[in-house]
C-alpha cells in the first residue's frame, strides 16, 4: 500500500509540475532601476539653454504577449533632476525638475534560449514640471526606442537589461511650465522648438503570471 501511494503522489507531482510548465504567461511586470544621460532646452531670446543634470530614474513596464515573438508594451518612468542654465551669466539658476513619461508600444524578442536580445519601440508622453515658484506643468509628446536582452526568459522571474533612448518634441516657441493669474505670473523657462533627447540605461526584475 506504501509502494502504490508514493507512486501515485509521485504521479501527481509530475503532473503537476508539466502543467505548471505549460501554463502560458497572461503578463509581465518589470519594476526597474536606471541612469539616465543627457536633455537639453534651448532658451528662446537667448544664447544659453538649459541643461539637464545626469541622475538616476525608476519606473514600472507592462508586457502582455501578442505573438509568438512580440509583446504589447506600457511604460512608465519618473526621473528627478536639475537643469542647469549654461550661459555666462552671475548667479546662472538651477531648477529642479520632475520628468515622468509614459508610453504605449511593444517589443519584437529574437531567438534564444536562456538570453533573448529584443528590441522595444514605444510612444506617449511626457511630463514636465519645475520646482519653482510661478511655474505649473507641461507635457509633451515623446517616443522611444530600446534594445536589451531578457535572461531566464522562460521562468517565472528573470532578468531584463536594456538602453533606450528618449525624443521628446517641444511646442515650438511655448512657454514652458508658466502660469498667470490674480497673484503670480511667470515661467521657468521659455524655449524655442526642440527635441529633447536622452540615453537610459537600466536593470529591472522580471516576474511573470
Amino acid at each position: 500500500m506504501k509502494a502504490i501511494y508514493l507512486q501515485t503522489l509521485l504521479c501527481a507531482c509530475l503532473v503537476s509540475t508539466a502543467q505548471a510548465q505549460d501554463h502560458k504567461v497572461k503578463f509581465e511586470l518589470t519594476p526597474f532601476g536606471a541612469y539616465r544621460f543627457g536633455g537639453t532646452f534651448e532658451v528662446e531670446d537667448s544664447s544659453g539653454s538649459y541643461d539637464f543634470n545626469d541622475s538616476s530614474s525608476f519606473g514600472l513596464i507592462l508586457n502582455v504577449p501578442h505573438s509568438a515573438n512580440t509583446q504589447l508594451e506600457i511604460l512608465y518612468s519618473k526621473q528627478s533632476t536639475e537643469a542647469e542654465f549654461n550661459a555666462a551669466t552671475p548667479n546662472d539658476p538651477v531648477i529642479d525638475i520632475d520628468l515622468q513619461t509614459l508610453q504605449l508600444g511593444g517589443t519584437y524578442q529574437f531567438e534564444g534560449d536562456k538570453v533573448i536580445p529584443y528590441i522595444a519601440a514605444t510612444l506617449g508622453g511626457m511630463h514636465v514640471q519645475a520646482n519653482s515658484t510661478g511655474s505649473a506643468s507641461d507635457t509633451f509628446w515623446s517616443g522611444s526606442f530600446g534594445l536589451g536582452v531578457l535572461i531566464s526568459p522562460h521562468s517565472r522571474v528573470g532578468l531584463r537589461l536594456e538602453a533606450r533612448a528618449y525624443g521628446t518634441l517641444a511646442k515650438s516657441s511655448t512657454s514652458l511650465l508658466c502660469e498667470s493669474g490674480p497673484n503670480i505670473s511667470g515661467c521657468a523657462i521659455r524655449i524655442k522648438g526642440d527635441l529633447l533627447t536622452q540615453i537610459e540605461t537600466f536593470a529591472g526584475v522580471v516576474f511573470r503570471f
